[in-house]
């Protein structure tokens, strides 16, 4: 994972590959290996996996970060599916004057609707579901550090969130040279608007 989401990237089991240009993104399409015309794309155990939500399942599952009933599942899926990063993903995306007012759209949604929630759940344990590591958990470690990136102090009511940061391997992937990326730039934007044609 990264700093936001990265639209023009796909995996090739341990290693990761950026498009910088479109003919590379056309040679995917031509190839036949985007399914849905779309990256990501996941290259594991034989598959090319496609679509953001059947490639976190896959590795959820094979990673042992998925749930031990169909209780815990629904439980998990619940809390994942609130954390959709689009709004944070489209931010580097919005026409300058109007950054401010996404900004504040992003804001408002995180503290009054969905911080909350997972703030209660984490009450009586450091986990969401159950009693281990979860996709929840790691994708509400995820949207939090992105949150904090654009708005620093946006974490300051919910300390039971900010708490995620000492899980042991967590605090590990943290540290300095972490393989998590930056928060996107004004390259990355060009790049991906190049690469995927798209459209202010």
């Amino acid at each position: 994972t990264g700093g936001t989401v990265n639209l023009t990237s796909f995996s090739l089991l341990t290693a990761e590959v950026f498009l910088t240009k479109r003919e590379e993104y056309e040679k995917l399409l031509n190839d036949g290996a985007l399914m849905f015309q779309q990256v990501p794309l996941l290259e594991m155990d034989g598959m090319q996996l496609v679509q953001s939500k059947a490639i976190l399942h896959y590795i959820a599952g094979k990673c042992s970060l998925y749930a031990k009933d169909h209780k815990e599942r629904a439980m998990i899926d619940m809390y994942s599916e609130a954390l959709s990063p689009t709004l944070i993903i489209m931010y580097p995306f919005k026409p300058a004057e109007n950054t401010q007012i996404h900004l504040s759209n992003i804001e408002q949604k995180a503290t009054d609707h969905f911080l909350p929630v997972f703030e209660k759940g984490l009450a009586n344990s450091q986990f969401l579901v159950g009693n281990q590591l979860s996709r929840a958990d790691v994708h509400l470690l995820e949207a939090s550090l992105m949150l904090q990136e654009l708005l620093p102090t946006i974490l300051s009511a919910f300390p039971k969130i900010q708490k995620m940061k000492a899980f042991p391997t967590i605090s590990k992937f943290l540290q300095p040279g972490s393989a998590r990326k930056p928060p996107p730039d004004e390259v990355y934007v060009k790049t991906v608007m190049a690469v995927l044609k798209l459209r202010l």
